[in-house]
């Protein structure tokens, strides 16, 4: 007889892994919305990879020409002149700004952001945990021209006691020599940290919040403080996510524009390399835009081409090794 609820009966033949047929693996395929469903879906993800692939195919067909005619090594030197027959440009400049200011921003966003991750979760009572959430969140929606105009009026000669400070006692020291420079690397380190502090404390929030009461309970019933607990179950649970989170606000570092082109103060052509923080620059996407007005020739538009190609790769390198990481312990959904 088929089933009493009216749902015809199916095949009770067990599977190959021994479990008995579920209504949905027969039935739900079939049905036009499941299917309607699972086309649109494939098809995102399809387009998404279309996009991202079509993108970078571009980069590299308007750059290589310009690279041909480049009459300097393209890694290594750090002249930048696009115009005339014999081209001579390098990425030697901007790569070390780009990166120096990116992994400085790391160094103080991803220890602040998960103190702030542990509090809300770990420490904060109940009553503060979302609204102190919010607030952490609402500022990756200022607008990037916001943080560059603060930058500016506000932050740069806030700060600027603290850079005569720090090249007083450790200008023996290459990374800090002195300079004469107000609006430094250092300085747009600090604000790119403040940019994508709520990326690593959302993130490791989520993460942390996820670890599973028994290993919790467990760490505390056998004796462990608050911190021990904190330091044997929840950080290493979340380890995975946290990793995942600095190197998602490492790409965001990496790409920042407007705040860097308002901010950072660049430098005139030819000047001695200093590898001081306390110094000027221009990272890719500041030199991109701020030389915009440029692109009146193939041959000028394809050196600078090539120069955001290299940012795309790195921003590609950096969130691919992300999700690598995420995949590895499915972190967030298991």
């Amino acid at each position: 007889m088929s089933s009493v609820t009216g749902v015809s009966a199916v095949d009770s033949t067990p599977d190959d892994q021994g479990r008995p047929p579920l209504l949905g693996d027969q039935a739900s395929t079939g049905r036009l919305g499941d299917r309607l469903f699972g086309g649109l879906a494939t098809g995102a993800g399809i387009l998404v990879i279309a996009l991202v692939t079509l993108v970078g195919v571009f980069l590299l067909w308007q750059a290589i020409p310009a690279l041909a005619k480049n009459q300097a090594n393209f890694l290594t030197s750090r002249e930048w002149s696009v115009s005339g027959d014999h081209p001579r440009f390098g990425i030697a400049d901007l790569l070390w700004t780009t990166v120096v200011s990116s992994i400085l921003a790391m160094a103080i966003a991803v220890p602040l952001g998960v103190c702030v991750a542990l509090f809300i979760t770990q420490y904060a009572p109940a009553w503060l945990r979302k609204p102190a959430a919010q607030l952490i969140d609402l500022l990756a929606a200022v607008p990037s021209i916001v943080y560059g105009l603060w930058g500016v009026a506000q932050f740069t000669p806030f700060i600027d006691p603290l850079q005569q400070w720090l090249q007083q006692w450790l200008g023996w020291f290459p990374l800090f020599g002195e300079t004469s420079i107000t609006a430094t690397i250092f300085v747009i380190s600090l604000v790119l940290a403040i940019m994508i502090l709520p990326i690593v404390t959302s993130l490791s929030r989520e993460v942390f919040a996820q670890t599973p009461s028994p290993h919790k309970e467990g760490a505390l019933a056998l004796g462990a403080t608050k911190w021990e607990m904190i330091r044997t179950a929840v950080l290493p649970y979340g380890k995975p996510g946290v990793i995942s989170a600095a190197m998602l606000a490492l790409g965001r570092a990496l790409g920042e524009t407007v705040a860097v082109m308002m901010i950072l103060s660049t430098l005139a052509a030819g000047t001695p390399f200093d590898p001081s923080i306390f110094n000027g620059g221009e990272t890719f996407a500041s030199r991109i835009a701020n030389n915009a007005s440029e692109f009146d020739s193939p041959q000028k538009a394809g050196a600078f081409i090539a120069a955001g190609l290299v940012l795309f790769i790195l921003t590609f390198v950096v969130n691919a090794i992300a999700r690598v990481v995420i995949e590895r312990r499915k972190a967030f959904t298991e």
